[in-house]
């Protein structure tokens, strides 16, 4: 089975300390559903359309796992704390399975 990946690329970030308490939320949500941090920093170097601004991905045995922690009560509570003060781009997909 391929394993999915929640890729977050922020556009903008309007309010640092609501990012942070989503932070302390999130990350906690993501990684009891399962999830591994593979990268969660700020743009080393941007390319094409790329905004050079905070970028996170986090691994899941599956896709399904993947989105049953973006639904999860947990993540939708940092979600409510974040409210409207990032303009992100997320998504989740489904890894190579190396055939």
């Amino acid at each position: 089975m391929a394993k999915g990946y929640w890729i977050t690329f922020y556009r903008s970030i309007s309010d640092p300390a609501a990012l942070a308490a989503y932070a302390k939320l999130s990350g906690p949500a993501i990684v009891s559903n399962g999830g591994r941090f593979l990268a969660r920093s700020g743009t080393v170097k941007a390319y094409e359309q790329g905004i050079a601004q905070r970028t996170v991905v986090a691994e899941f045995d599956s896709v399904e796992q993947a989105i049953a922690a973006r639904d999860s009560p947990g993540y939708q509570a940092a979600l409510a704390v974040l409210g409207n003060t990032c303009e992100r781009d997320v998504r989740i997909v489904e890894g190579a399975d190396g055939s």
